[in-house]
């Protein structure tokens, strides 16, 4: 309830913003110049309207892009300038320059809109349900594309800018009616929880289908537009240059633009490089379509989908670039295309007329043809009602379909203005039908698996890895690292940097000989993990890129430089790792010195001593921790390469009564919390498909309890999750202490 009233207070602001604003340009006598404090007014309150009535519209559980349309409707002659003519025009001046300088920021808004989306484009989404997608797809853009460029066919002529372009005229209605919108899709099915249910995966995966076939069409439409012809050779040379560009991207384009990314991270010390490739990256590629004839929309679409798929993109690169574009170019973008439209048009009958009939035979042929296409893919009636009504949203689409085809001529003020109309209509009624179809699909038992996967995949410390860091030398230690790293990697694909500490005295040929060892262990170890994934089906053998990184000394400063790039976890396997006394060494300590995040550090030992032996058995104490649940997982996830049984093992302590070991008193609610440890760590396990034998041991000495059962049941690996203390040299606690100084087997130390 409190939040209302700060509601009320942004719209009362954005109409004191919008009147001092104008007040004080008419002061200075600018209002018919073009002018800088103009437009930044413009700016702002296109934001402050669009920010408040965007807010406004999820409240009332829409999406926030039709708040920011509807403001600028309130803004534009629909509203205002109703209201207060004078106003309006001191605001939005009707002057070539002044239109020009906001038409400059949309037209870039654009592009960066269809960058964002081409990223949110998720091509495995679509191969994991292509069938019944491309049944939807098919069928959803054919009917209402028929039924679109026939009623482009039978316009009037006072709706056309030219009578000469009803042909292009009628392509830009039929795709405006056809596809629907990927972000407003997406938001509804994110809000309604069913983004990993199979029919929210199948509505999303249909939606991307659509908005790249709509996009293609687009981009041949508006080279047919501006050729002015519509001869053979100019739609050939469309058709054919669109072709060739998608084709050229896909293949060779991917690399070229992950290799881009890649070296402006790894290259450049100033802040945000990658944001400013990916920027670089889109205009490029948008110049491209530019230069083959059709509109930049499609280079700046498919270069989101390829840098979506960059692995080295990760999670927070991603939010940035949204956050920008979603804080400034949406808000002015969506206002000035309401700005655009005048739906005082409505008060003819006939243009009102139109208007209904555009909105049903929208509505009706895009809900059969979906709902036709459901049936086709072979669902039931339910989830073809579902895709149905989800499909029939529209929003920022077609606002950006609409938008292209006015500045490129084919589009009359008053066709625009209906199409606005026609869009918001479509896509307001959408989410209560959507809402109101999910509710009535019941989950499946097959379903209901996947789903607790992916819910203990979120909640997951190894699948939320996205990118590794290893720092070895030549000895059996950086072996054995460089094969453990490589298992993790294989689990996800997840791109490694090696660094190589080669000290000075080494030869080149030493030194390179070790890069290529290390380099082949992680590549051949990644290649025997098998990738998770939440549905078993759609796992696959695992593949990691690599990168090598040599460095002379073991400096603190080069792990520190490099780890700026953004990495996840650091695993370190180096020869001079324990000191004689026990203890980890200053040189491993100056080295993990300049990474604060998480942290393995290997050490080859006892059957794996080399680091290339089987790993036959794994140790895996558990005490019901963070630390400790991550490194199960880490262990779990090497058991799943390797083939390795596991034993998984508590150790319960409590108050002695004096009798000696093992008369330890344990409460009831103690032991019912190490059962529920054990029961979370074995289903962790099967998670992971690993095999694990549970244990509980009672000892008041905890370290020494692990001391015994490493040695008794000849383990290969102690896996043990700790935590980094404060001081001068590396240090994880007394138990992991304990450890490394007294125990022979091969142990992985998961800091995390």
């Amino acid at each position: 309830m409190c939040a209302r009233p700060g509601l009320a207070s942004v719209l009362l602001g954005s109409a004191l913003l919008c009147g001092a604003a104008s007040v004080a340009l008419a002061a200075e006598g600018q209002v018919s110049g073009a002018s800088a404090a103009i437009f930044f007014a413009q700016v702002g309150v296109l934001l402050l309207v669009g920010r408040a009535l965007g807010e406004l519209m999820q409240r009332f559980g829409q999406p926030e892009v039709m708040g920011q349309l509807l403001g600028g409707l309130l803004l534009g002659p629909s509203l205002l300038g109703l209201v207060s003519p004078h106003l309006q025009h001191t605001l939005f001046p009707p002057t070539a320059e002044q239109k020009g300088m906001l038409d400059a920021v949309s037209q870039l808004g654009i592009l960066l809109l269809l960058l964002l989306t081409g990223m949110e484009t998720d091509l495995r989404l679509v191969r994991r349900v292509g069938r019944s997608a491309m049944a939807v797809a098919a069928a959803g853009v054919a009917l209402p594309f028929m039924c679109g460029f026939a009623l482009g066919a039978l316009l009037p002529d006072s709706l056309l800018p030219h009578a000469q372009s009803r042909f292009v005229t009628a392509l830009f209605l039929a795709t405006a009616l056809s596809i629907s919108s990927i972000k407003i899709v997406a938001v509804v099915v994110r809000e309604m929880n069913f983004m990993r249910r199979d029919i929210g995966q199948i509505i999303v995966a249909s939606a991307i289908l659509e908005d790249t076939a709509g996009w293609v069409i687009i981009a041949i439409s508006f080279g047919l537009a501006s050729s002015g012809t519509m001869d053979l050779r100019s739609v050939s040379f469309a058709v054919l240059g669109t072709l060739a560009f998608l084709a050229v991207s896909l293949t060779i384009g991917r690399r070229v633009v992950s290799d881009l990314i890649r070296w402006a991270n790894d290259h450049f010390a100033s802040d945000f490089p990658v944001i400013t490739m990916i920027l670089l990256i889109t205009i490029a590629m948008a110049l491209t379509t530019y230069l083959i004839g059709v509109h930049t929309v499609l280079g700046a679409f498919v270069a989101g989908v390829l840098i979506g798929e960059s692995p080295i993109l990760t999670r927070h690169i991603e939010e940035q670039l949204r956050g920008l574009i979603a804080a400034l170019f949406m808000p002015v973008f969506f206002g000035l295309s309401g700005l655009s439209a005048d739906l005082t048009i409505l008060k003819d009958p006939e243009l009102l007329l139109l208007a209904i009939g555009l909105i049903v035979i929208a509505s009706a042929g895009k809900f059969a043809g979906a709902f036709v296409g459901g049936k086709l893919g072979r669902l039931t009636g339910r989830e073809s009602l579902a895709l149905a009504s989800a499909m029939n949203a529209r929003g920022s689409t077609e606002v950006i379909v609409a938008s292209i085809a006015l500045s490129a001529g084919v589009f009359s003020k008053n066709l625009f203005t209906l199409i606005v109309a026609m869009a918001m209509i479509t896509t307001m009624a959408m989410p209560p039908m959507l809402r109101w179809a999910l509710r009535r699909l019941p989950l499946r038992h097959a379903e209901r698996l996947r789903l607790e996967r992916e819910e203990l995949d979120a909640r997951g410390f190894v699948p939320n890895l996205e990118r590794l860091l290893l720092v070895v030398d030549g000895s059996a230690h950086g072996k054995f690292a460089s094969r453990l790293a490589g298992v993790i990697a294989g689990s996800g694909d997840k791109p490694t940097t090696i660094i190589e500490l080669a000290p000075q005295r080494w030869p080149a040929e030493t030194v390179r000989r070790n890069e290529e060892q290390a380099k082949e262990q992680v590549r051949s170890a990644a290649a025997g993990t098998v990738t998770l994934a939440a549905d078993p089906d759609e796992e696959t053998r695992g593949s990691v890129d690599v990168t090598m990184r040599t460095r002379r000394a073991a400096s603190p400063e080069a792990v520190a430089d490099e780890a700026q790039k953004g990495y996840d976890l650091l695993i370190v396997g180096m020869e001079k790792t324990r000191t004689v006394r026990g203890g980890f060494s200053r040189e491993i300590t100056r080295v993990v010195g300049g990474f604060n995040g998480p942290l393995a550090v290997a050490i080859a030992g006892g059957p794996v001593a080399t680091g290339n032996e089987p790993i036959g058995r794994i140790l895996i104490p558990v005490n019901g921790t963070d630390v400790s649940r991550r490194a199960a997982e880490t262990g779990f996830a090497l058991a799943r390469s390797t083939g390795s049984r596991v034993s998984a093992l508590y150790v319960a302590t409590g108050r002695s009564n004096g009798a000696g070991r093992g008369r330890i008193r344990r409460g009831v609610d103690t032991r019912r919390n190490e059962e529920a440890v054990l029961k979370d760590i074995a289903e962790l396990a099967d998670r992971y498909d690993a095999r694990v034998r549970t244990a509980l041991r009672v000892d008041a000495a905890v370290e020494e309890a692990i001391l015994r059962e490493a040695k008794r049941g000849s383990y290969d690996l102690v896996v043990l999750g700790v935590t980094r203390r404060p001081g001068d040299t590396l240090f994880f606690g007394n138990m992991a202490a304990a450890l490394l100084e007294r125990c022979d087997t091969a142990i992985l130390f998961v800091a995390s």
